[in-house]
């Protein structure tokens, strides 16, 4: 028995997990992204408007005060500027902005590059119906 058989299989998808994201983390840091910064910025993008920031803070599964910060790193780049929202005074949103729709655009291509790499064309549908079993409502 080889050393990845003894290895329980959640393990092994962890493990796997873990590498996968790092290549991801390492094709957007020439843009000065990372996968939560990326995740923020493809929320705006899908949106098309500006977006409460409580909004991607559930789309990023994590507490507002994160999303508070990460919005605070995207606006120092220059990617999102705050906004006030035109119905509601007293909330804030977050818009992306050319130069964050720009970055967003040159991080899809790389991590399409990634995916090419890492999964050949023949088994992507048979990892794909593997990872729904996984996350059934994705």
């Amino acid at each position: 028995m080889n050393k990845t058989e003894a290895t329980p299989l959640p393990f092994q998808v962890m493990g796997a997990l873990g590498a996968i994201a790092s290549r991801l983390e390492a094709a957007l840091s020439p843009m000065g992204l990372s996968l939560a910064k990326f995740r923020v910025l493809s929320r705006l993008v899908s949106a098309g408007e500006p977006l409460a920031l409580s909004t991607l803070a559930e789309h990023s599964s994590c507490v507002r005060s994160n999303i508070t910060q990460l919005v605070d790193r995207l606006e120092a780049d220059k990617l999102v500027v705050r906004v006030n929202d035109p119905h509601d005074r007293r909330l804030v949103l977050a818009a992306i902005t050319g130069e964050g729709r720009a970055r967003h655009d040159a991080a899809v291509e790389a991590l399409a590059r990634v995916e090419r790499d890492l999964f050949p064309q023949s088994q992507r549908e048979t990892l794909r119906r593997l990872l729904s079993v996984l996350q059934p409502e994705s």
